[in-house]
């Protein structure tokens, strides 16, 4: 894989969703927020997000965003994200922008995952990083803002 080539791999994503823009997000990601280190993104269904999320985290329902980590901070690789292409579709239209906007939100959120950060542990400093990286990128409210909102 290249640097030029964000691993991206898509399921029954509609045809009518920008996969070059979200493509050359994910190649900004890995050079600005993973310093250059490699991930892998599946944006995927629902029920994808639902088994995977049972699988791994024993919580039986689908999320929009999950990260697994590789754990070695010195690795090439940080690990590999799936984002649910159904949920990330429902929650735009909630927030009013689209669909590609929130898998951006929802790709940038798990990238900070896979760099080691953790909203529920870590005092702020992954809502931070989020809220400053989305100013960067252009992004709207983050998933830690709507939470705490």
């Amino acid at each position: 894989m290249s640097p030029s080539d964000p691993a991206i791999r898509y399921f029954r994503l509609p045809r009518t969703v920008d996969r070059n823009s979200l493509e050359q997000f994910a190649a900004a990601l890995r050079k600005r927020v993973a310093r250059g280190r490699e991930f892998a993104c599946l944006l995927t269904t629902d029920g994808e997000l639902q088994r995977l999320n049972r699988e791994f985290r024993r919580r039986d329902y689908p999320t929009d965003v999950l990260s697994f980590p590789t754990g070695g901070a010195a690795d090439d690789y940080l690990g590999d994200l799936a984002i649910s292409w159904q949920r990330a579709r429902e929650q735009a239209r909630v927030f009013g922008h689209a669909i590609e906007t929130e898998i951006r939100i929802l790709m940038l959120h798990g990238v900070l995952h896979l760099t080691g950060l953790d909203h529920e542990t870590d005092s702020g400093n992954m809502m931070r990083a989020e809220k400053r990286w989305r100013r960067v990128f252009r992004l709207p409210q983050g998933l830690i803002e709507r939470v705490n909102a």
